[in-house]
């Protein structure tokens, strides 16, 4: 197996309590019918990847859940956004207190899931395709 793929089983393997709840609400394409993938490598370049908590591919839309941890390191993240932005991705971020009221985040996800991907804006004009699937 090779490193990206391993690390992404290990980390599957040893989720927090949060991502364990927070799967239980959108495996098996319970939220809206989305298909999502837990941690998730996001291969930005040979030499650069991401893990993502959670990922849906069809629409683009990476989530993550902030614990602890994230206070420390707020500009790794904000530069790991932008990162994926550019790549057409869509970051959306989650305390993980806001897991204490598990309704209002199944509503934000649908609603982020709603949104239009950061680079259709990009593809909207004459002689360009207006299929904006990802």
């Amino acid at each position: 197996m090779n490193l990206i793929t391993d690390l992404a089983r290990e980390l599957r393997k040893n989720q927090t309590p949060e991502e364990k709840i927070l799967w239980g609400e959108l495996r098996g394409r319970r939220l809206g019918g989305f298909k999502f993938l837990r941690q998730k490598p996001i291969i930005c370049d040979n030499d650069l990847f991401f893990v993502a908590d959670f990922y849906c591919a069809e629409m683009k839309l990476v989530v993550e859940l902030d614990g602890k941890i994230h206070q420390t390191q707020k500009e790794y993240d904000a530069e790991r956004d932008r990162i994926m932005t550019n790549m057409g991705i869509r970051v959306m971020r989650l305390e993980n207190e806001e897991l204490n009221n598990i309704s209002e985040v199944r509503i934000k996800i649908l609603n982020e899931l709603n949104l239009p991907s950061p680079l259709s804006i990009y593809r909207e004009g004459p002689g360009v395709s207006q299929n904006k699937s990802l």
